[in-house]
């Protein structure tokens, strides 16, 4: 299927990746380092752009890049810079890696990023995952995480979601999630985990309309008091993106950027993850759902030559 990207970094014109090796070595030689011809440059190129470059820089001086890189840049303008150089399947499974091997288990990166990635890509992240670790993501999950949580995660990784709409069993479905969650006392959460891991997002929102009817609440709603913790949380999760993944992630870079302190981790994820897919879709969503621009906020939320790489990720302001 051949869709028209809605990201906002596009494959930079007449790219030549020797010019451009040459301009990042020249930035990083000697005493100082140019942020801003860096930041200005690898924003300005693509994924695969990136990666012929760093494959020609090694050409021309005998260094890796990403260690060059690390050696001169540090912090969250490092991390995110270091993100923006990763191939993307590769950035998603590094990411997945930290969260399960990590000191305690990041649940939030795997409802991130097993909710809202596209079953085909759910089956490269399970084939570079064993390439690169030779470990079984679903293994390693499983032995993470426990509950109905752990069961949907199971499911989502089998990447099988069904395609199309069952006419048939749109009210079937709405009722069966009635009784399972609002309808009866206590929860069977096995018939949310089954019903929403594996219909597809169409089907879905079709069930939730029949739900919404049905008993006068939003799925998200009856999820929210019917679910707690971490399941409560991928629920919410698969139900949002079942919805629009581009609202899930306005949705997730505001509540990053929101309050006390910025959850930079998740900022870097997002804008990185999403800069060549649908960051356009979500910068609209955006400024529909809250009372600024991703721009504005990104702005009034971080500082120096990370803030004006993510702007330059992010692109225009929708004042």
């Amino acid at each position: 299927m051949l869709q028209a990207s809605r990201g906002t970094v596009k494959a930079g014109t007449n790219f030549n990746a020797g010019a451009d090796a040459e301009v990042l070595h020249k930035a990083m030689k000697g005493l100082g380092t140019d942020e801003d011809a860096i930041l200005q440059l690898l924003t300005a190129r693509s994924n695969a752009q990136r990666q012929g470059i760093k494959d020609t820089y090694k050409t021309l001086f005998g260094k890796d890049l990403i260690d060059d890189l690390k050696g001169e840049l540090g912090g969250k303008f490092e991390s995110l810079i270091v993100a923006l150089m990763t191939p993307p399947i590769a950035y998603d499974v590094t990411c997945l890696r930290n969260a399960i091997k990590g000191a305690g288990t990041d649940e939030k990166v795997l409802v991130e990023i097993l909710a809202s990635r596209t079953p085909q890509q759910v089956k490269d992240i399970i084939a570079a995952y064993r390439q690169e670790y030779d470990d079984d993501l679903e293994e390693d999950v499983c032995g993470d995480t426990s509950g109905h949580f752990k069961r949907l995660l199971v499911i989502l990784l089998q990447a099988n979601r069904q395609t199309g709409i069952q006419e048939g069993n749109i009210e079937s479905d709405a009722q069966a999630l009635f009784k399972a969650g609002e309808q009866k006392y206590g929860t069977d959460e096995q018939s949310f985990v089954t019903i929403l891991g594996n219909r597809s997002a169409e089907h879905l929102r079709k069930v939730f309309d029949a739900y919404m009817k049905m008993t006068g609440y939003e799925m998200e709603e009856s999820i929210q008091r019917e679910t707690s913790g971490n399941l409560s949380a991928l629920l919410l999760a698969v139900v949002k993106c079942a919805r629009s993944v581009p609202a899930y992630f306005a949705e997730t870079l505001y509540y990053a950027m929101k309050g006390a302190g910025t959850d930079d981790d998740t900022l870097i994820r997002v804008m990185v993850s999403r800069s060549e897919v649908d960051l356009l879709d979500i910068r609209s969503h955006f400024r529909r759902l809250f009372a600024c621009s991703l721009h504005s906020m990104i702005r009034g939320d971080t500082g120096g030559d990370y803030r004006k790489a993510l702007l330059l990720l992010c692109g225009g302001d929708d004042a």
